[in-house]
């Protein structure tokens, strides 16, 4: 018979799993089927699947040469997108469309079983898994037409690794930094102490051997540095909100496309830019001030999960870029946070929820109504950008509240002990 403790444990659980492959084949199914026609209109006529084929295709041909496409100003990505875009090699019987797409959607199904598999140990929930497998098919096609979903996998699979190994933890989050930059995020929430000193020291280390390695496997590793500092104010930013809605009050500037993107030029654009970068330095000493103020005591296994997305909120609402994909990063993280029970985000992950929805009107349904600054695209963006920016401040707000020093310390599950008192693993487990 079998014992009633470890039934109500896994029973429940038993029984969704199943029901979360199904709901995530249909799903899968259905953003390939869209992606094979997404050159109807409502889809973007053809634009989103031209990233891969056209843009990602074109650098392939430098990579395998060796290089780094330097005189590229659409190049604006760190070294670590180097060996990613390459991937598609690994297919030799596929055509490179067919190849990096396959790629993205199994790396998709590896962020669902690592989250699933989070979800089901005793105390953590499934609802992690099940935003990630129903919240990523609200971007249509676009996810596996981008390669954000192999980013957010580092992330991801990174803060599950974080109880078992901080070493992996760190050093996954650095190769995911290598790739772009923000999974260095996920590390600001590291418990204080030995924790986070394995972690960032790891991750330092892991971070400078792939660096170096790709230094002397290709030429011009730091050839996106001037066109990433090149770039202007994005339409879909909330400079650029702020742009649109300047328009109807006769502002002269414009949209054009230029950096890959379609940004402002104009009056005060230099400066609304300038404002956007204040405001990320901002956002980056309110993180610091929060971790120098949080008391260990109050640090729970869902802390780094939760302070990983508000430093990902915060840095992306501040940006002068908001590109649709990257809502696959607050998805995968606010997924993070909902496989524990012990997380202070569950209304910021609705929220992002939420503006998942919004994006995926603005771009690419109605996205020339938001080039050209129509009252419907100001609307939508105003929206979307509140929904974000509202679910930043939240976000924030409730980690601060929850590792203040009022209130009683919390002491850790007994199931999972203090990362700071117990021996660290030698090797990086499995990260579920």
């Amino acid at each position: 018979m079998n014992h009633p403790r470890l039934t109500s444990l896994t029973g429940p659980a038993d029984r969704r799993v199943p029901a979360l492959a199904a709901v995530w084949l249909l799903t899968r199914a259905a953003m390939l089927w869209l992606l094979a026609h997404n050159s109807l209109h409502l889809l973007g006529g053809g634009g989103v699947a031209r990233e891969v084929w056209g843009l990602y295709g074109h650098w392939y041909g430098t990579l395998s040469r060796g290089a780094f496409p330097a005189h590229d100003p659409l190049w604006q990505y760190p070294p670590g997108a180097g060996p990613v875009l390459l991937s598609p090699a690994l297919l030799p019987g596929l055509t490179y469309f067919q190849a990096f797409v396959a790629l993205t959607v199994l790396t998709d199904a590896a962020v669902t079983v690592a989250l699933t598999r989070a979800g089901t140990r005793p105390g953590r929930t499934l609802r992690g898994a099940a935003l990630w497998t129903g919240g990523l098919p609200l971007l249509l096609h676009i996810p596996f037409a981008r390669y954000d979903v192999q980013v957010t996998a580092f992330a991801v699979i990174a803060l599950l690794t974080l109880p078992r190994s901080t070493r992996a933890c760190g050093a996954l989050a650095a190769l995911g930094a290598l790739v772009k930059v923000w999974p260095a995020l996920v590390l600001i929430g590291t418990p204080k102490g030995r924790a986070s000193r394995s972690a960032w020291i790891s991750g330092a280390a892991a971070g400078a051997a792939a660096l170096l390695l790709l230094t002397v496997s290709f030429d011009d590793p730091f050839a996106f540095l001037p066109q990433q500092g090149g770039r202007g104010v994005q339409i879909e930013s909330l400079g650029g909100t702020v742009l649109g809605l300047a328009t109807h009050a006769g502002w002269p500037g414009r949209a054009r496309y230029q950096y890959g993107a379609m940004e402002f030029t104009g009056p005060y654009v230099a400066a609304v830019a300038q404002v956007s970068l204040a405001l990320t330095a901002l956002a980056f000493a309110a993180l610091l001030l929060w971790r120098f103020r949080a008391t260990a005591g109050r640090w729970t296994e869902a802390t780094p999960y939760d302070a990983a997305l508000a430093a990902v909120l915060l840095f992306t609402v501040t940006s002068r870029v908001i590109s649709p994909q990257y809502m696959i990063w607050l998805l995968g993280l606010a997924a993070v946070c909902l496989t524990s029970r012990r997380t202070v985000q569950r209304p910021v992950a609705a929220l992002v929820v939420a503006a998942t929805a919004v994006s995926t009107v603005v771009y690419p349904t109605l996205y020339h109504q938001v080039i050209t600054s129509t009252w419907t695209g100001c609307a939508l963006m105003l929206l979307r950008n509140g929904l974000l920016a509202t679910a930043a401040v939240l976000a924030f707000t409730r980690l601060w509240r929850s590792t203040g020093p009022s209130g009683p310390e919390v002491p850790p599950p007994a199931s999972e002990p203090d990362l700071d008192s117990r021996r660290l693993p030698e090797r990086a487990p499995s990260p579920a």
